[in-house]
């Protein structure tokens, strides 16, 4: 089974309205800057792994209690033996919700088709023509675009959500992804946090304010049937 690097045992924010704990898959293609989980992304062999037997006694131990799984990173979609891991998860009667960037939609695809995902929150970092500057990383937008047609297409729960970053993701970059998602039920805008950043020059950053990111969520709130802030 995939090796999981960390595990929330209470994740409400992660899974909401579900009784939910949230595991940690190591690796990912994108370099975004301010990542906050810089360990998972670069240094993953400093991290221990969960040993498969404790997580699956972890989950027998709760079985009739909670109700899903958050499978976040990291991106998990690079993941190898990512089905091991979701087919485990079904098999015990739990909601699969999937974090990811969106970048690999035929793996995307395959696994809601397969019936190994029940919910997704799709991270948009960027407006379409700037995706390889924010994300440090040879990413095709189409792929994404992909990935945002799928989830929406699937009849799943989705949520798209972005982070937003003085210098790297503000008012004109909202602008431009609203337009994009147009349409969509549920946006969602995240604060930045300048601790662990993948570049240690972000954390000197200074986050954006409430009041600035409420403007962008003004900004959003025509497009979409509910616009959330997370993190303020």
């Amino acid at each position: 089974m995939v090796e999981i690097k960390g595990l929330e045992k209470f994740a409400p924010k992660d899974f909401p309205g579900f009784i939910s704990s949230t595991v940690f898959l190591a690796g990912c293609n994108f370099r975004c800057p301010y990542c906050h989980n810089a360990d998972l992304i670069v240094r993953p062999e400093t991290l221990a792994v969960i040993p498969s037997d404790f997580f699956l006694a972890y989950l027998d131990a709760r079985k009739g209690w909670l109700e899903g799984i958050c499978v976040s990173g990291g991106e998990p979609l690079t993941a190898p033996d990512l089905e091991e891991l979701l087919m485990v998860l079904k098999s015990r009667g739990l909601l699969v919700k999937l974090d990811t960037n969106g970048s690999q939609p035929d793996r995307l695809a395959h696994l809601i088709e397969a019936g190994l995902v029940d919910h997704v929150a799709l991270d948009i970092k960027a407006a379409p023509d700037r995706y390889a500057e924010v994300t440090r990383s040879k990413v095709d937008p189409s792929d994404v675009d992909r990935s945002v047609r799928i989830v929406r297409d699937s009849g799943r729960p989705c949520l798209f959500r972005t982070t937003v970053v003085p210098g790297l993701v503000g008012d004109e970059d909202i602008r431009k992804i609203s337009d994009w998602l147009s349409g969509s039920a549920v946006y969602q805008l995240q604060q930045f946090s300048p601790a662990n950043t993948l570049d240690p020059d972000y954390g000197k950053i200074q986050p954006f304010g409430p009041a600035d990111i409420q403007r962008m969520a003004d900004i959003a709130r025509p497009h979409f049937s509910e616009v959330r802030v997370e993190g303020i």
